[in-house]
């Protein structure tokens, strides 16, 4: 991704925030044709009038109040090293708000595990990841599906080349003990791969919603949210650096789209703006 331009004037300890900013709000992009070059375009882009989201429903995975005024639908990919460093983010974010009942999350699978172009796949085991947490949620409900989360985000290791594909498959069966969940059935489960047609549908679901890479967050705002955050998010482009693309307020102001591992504090004004602390 390119970087926007930076001022010659930044002094030292500015860059250096001004280039943590910049690595956490990195993702993983689908294989689509190249973003728009140059800002003019990059705005136009993000004026979208629509935001094709799939209503949030009992079939998702739900942290905290259903009824929340506030909804966070995040599409991710367990192998993602961004999304490993996006999730503290919303477990803190959960932690915060959830007890209130003023902040919901809501996960939906996103795995880069599909063969691009040269038949090349980012995250190869990132859709068996994705059945493992079902498993979980099929065994335990939704409180193991979430404890699972979480777990496999601590554990997993970052895909790079010194381990490019990730997690050790062998460790699922660990997370799932470790969680409480029963291994032999945990195992079976997996082995069937009953959750395989799930997965694909919120994978469409979220090509739909025109998801380019992961973490994609969309913040769906209730009726009795504050409205004015396309202040903040104007205000954090500049502070954060953030490309227009990445971070923009729908048309119709009911959806906040949020695509990468934006900084908790960046995260936490933006919240704090919509729903108060």
């Amino acid at each position: 991704m390119e970087n926007p331009s930076r001022s010659s004037l930044i002094t030292l300890p500015g860059a250096i925030i001004v280039a943590a900013a910049i690595i956490a709000i990195a993702l993983i992009w689908v294989n689509k044709p190249s973003p728009v070059s140059n800002t003019a375009d990059q705005t136009a882009a993000a004026n979208q009038p629509q935001i094709n989201l799939s209503p949030v429903s009992a079939a998702d995975h739900i942290l905290g109040n259903p009824n929340a005024p506030l909804k966070i639908v995040e599409y991710s990919d367990p192998s993602c090293p961004y999304c490993k460093a996006f999730n503290p983010t919303m477990v803190g974010i959960m932690d915060q708000y959830g007890p209130n009942g003023k902040v919901a999350w809501i996960y939906r699978h996103f795995p880069l595990d599909k063969p691009d172009a040269n038949g090349n796949v980012l995250h190869p085991n990132a859709g068996h990841e994705a059945e493992a947490m079902e498993c979980a949620a099929s065994l335990g409900g939704n409180d193991k599906f979430w404890a699972f989360e979480k777990r496999l985000y601590e554990v997993t290791p970052s895909v790079t080349g010194d381990t490019p594909a990730g997690l050790d498959q062998k460790k699922l069966p660990e997370i799932a003990a470790a969680v409480g969940l029963d291994q032999i059935a945990f195992n079976d489960c997996l082995a069937r791969g009953d959750f395989k047609d799930k997965i694909e549908a919120q994978y469409v679901s979220g090509i739909n919603a025109e998801v380019s890479g992961t973490p994609t967050s969309f913040i769906v705002l209730g009726d009795s949210v504050n409205q004015s955050a396309q202040d903040y998010v104007a205000n954090a482009l500049l502070q954060y650096r953030v490309p227009p693309n990445l971070l923009y307020v729908s048309d119709d102001h009911k959806t906040i789209v949020m695509s990468g591992a934006m900084p908790k504090a960046l995260v936490d004004g933006l919240l704090g703006t919509l729903v108060g602390n």
